[in-house]
């Protein structure tokens, strides 16, 4: 049986506090509380964390010779830090991943000053590497109506509830732009009947709520679904469920959207997570405002959700191109 994501966070937590001195092990301890507790940090995120603060731990135990306590962490230097960033750049580690790592070594320095246990300044004065500035890539309107279409997959030797199940997630992410954990996160009783309502409360990031209104059509594929479920879907259990009634895993959504990239000709780009940008960027392009786009995609920061006019004017002078007879 797969490990859930709470277990794989404890597994990252112990293999953590084993490689560390009796006092970090200590602070670690109650950092990784704080990211669990006030920070309300998933267990995904916490894995993470805890897997980028063991390699922080270890790669700085190699620059220094031994096994840094909170004296020798309290201690460092620019030079210290840049060497640790360094020895995990030679380990072939993209940007993205290297920014996360000097993102958990500074958390874990916060949580050391606000205990009273040191001040580590070297790790703010150390930049965070640049990451590349990339445009999501929607898929166009016909590939997501498609591929959230239960006759897409119809001459597959699956059973018909699991086509059902599929699409009718595939339909949430394109519909209401769902992530992928937000959708699969749902219980029976979040998803009202047709006709019944047209909004569903959703718990995104870092525990937060919102309410996201859902097409008829969608409503009725969920609907079809739930009818077609071989499992006793309780109010207060998964809405989607795999083939032996748990959860259903992402990665079954994922491997559902692979076979339907090959049937369709789509490019690798097209994942679940490219139905979400698709649903932003369509309604930007059909003249939705951006603020109202932030509270529906559940963005903390606008900035984030600013990305999308990118794509839409990027979309736009790619219409003007092929179209515009002077433009060739």
């Amino acid at each position: 049986m797969a490990a859930s994501d709470a277990q794989k966070a404890e597994r990252a937590q112990k293999m953590l506090l084993a490689g560390a001195t009796p006092d970090v092990a200590a602070a670690l301890t109650g950092w990784l509380g704080r990211l669990a507790h006030e920070r309300r940090l998933s267990p995904k995120t916490r894995e993470a964390y805890a897997r980028d603060m063991t390699s922080f731990l270890l790669l700085l135990g190699d620059h220094l010779g031994a096994k840094p306590d909170l004296p020798a962490l309290a201690a460092l230097t620019p030079r210290d830090v840049r060497a640790v960033i360094a020895a995990r750049r030679a380990e072939g580690i993209e940007a993205r991943t290297q920014m996360r790592f000097l993102a958990a070594a500074r958390s874990f320095g916060r949580h050391m000053e606000r205990e009273g246990l040191g001040k580590v300044g070297a790790l703010a004065a150390v930049r965070a590497p640049r990451i590349p500035r990339t445009l999501p890539r929607p898929l166009s309107p016909a590939d997501a109506r498609a591929v959230a279409d239960p006759d897409t997959r119809a001459g597959e030797a699956r059973e018909p509830w699991v086509l059902a199940r599929d699409a009718a997630v595939l339909a949430l992410l394109y519909g209401s732009g769902l992530r992928i954990s937000e959708a699969l996160g749902l219980m029976r009783r979040d998803m009202p009947e047709p006709g019944r309502g047209d909004q569903i409360l959703v718990h995104g990031k870092g525990g937060k709520t919102r309410m996201v209104p859902v097409l008829r059509a969608v409503l009725e594929m969920v609907a079809a679904y739930a009818r077609a479920c071989p499992f006793e879907l309780e109010p207060q259990k998964h809405l989607f469920r795999g083939v032996k009634g748990g959860p259903l895993s992402p990665r079954i959504v994922q491997l559902a959207m692979e076979r339907m990239r090959g049937s369709l000709g789509l490019p690798d780009s097209a994942t679940p997570h490219a139905l979400r940008h698709s649903f932003a960027t369509h309604l930007l392009g059909r003249g939705g405002d951006l603020r109202s786009i932030q509270e529906l995609l559940g963005h903390a920061s606008l900035s984030t959700t600013q990305i999308y006019a990118a794509v839409d004017s990027q979309t736009l002078m790619a219409a003007w191109k092929a179209a515009h007879p002077r433009a060739r």
